[in-house]
């Protein structure tokens, strides 16, 4: 399979989706932001002096994903129909685990949509915690899982 983004001649292009088959698609990414004993504290606490923290970063998650178009060039716009955002709490690391799933019927997947979504959520956490501690981490950022269109279920579980 080519690079589908590029025409005969190297030049980027949105791909045509007019003729595609509209399915259920979702899409699951997952990352991690690894703090400090102090953020991680502060955050399980809700004592982070911007607010609730997880809050705002499921809002900023969700947010992300619904401008997805915005941010990545050829990204198609999408109305999505679900997203949401979970975060875990990892005492034994001191990280914050988040995923966040999307999902859409149409004509092209939501994989990116998942992906920034997640991204965006990080880095809120990072954003509202910086005062307290900026050598926070975030990495670990993929695809896990997504459903619909031509290639099916992918499972990625690193």
């Amino acid at each position: 399979m080519g690079f589908t983004h590029f025409d005969e001649n190297g030049k980027a292009f949105m791909v045509d989706v007019t003729n595609k088959k509209e399915t259920i698609r979702t899409a699951e990414a997952v990352g991690t932001i690894k703090v400090s004993k102090e953020v991680y504290e502060a955050v399980k606490s809700g004592t982070v002096g911007k607010g609730d923290v997880l809050g705002v970063a499921t809002t900023a998650g969700i947010m992300g994903a619904k401008h997805t178009s915005d941010l990545i060039p050829m990204c198609h716009i999408l109305p999505i129909t679900n997203c949401s955002i979970q975060f875990e709490l990892d005492p034994e690391e001191y990280a914050i685990h988040c995923t966040c799933t999307v999902k859409v019927t149409g004509k092209t997947g939501v994989e990116m949509e998942a992906l920034t979504g997640v991204s965006t959520a990080l880095l809120t956490v990072y954003d509202m915690c910086k005062a307290i501690d900026k050598s926070m981490e975030i990495g670990n950022i993929y695809l896990r899982r997504k459903t619909g269109g031509k290639s099916g279920e992918i499972i990625n579980m690193k």
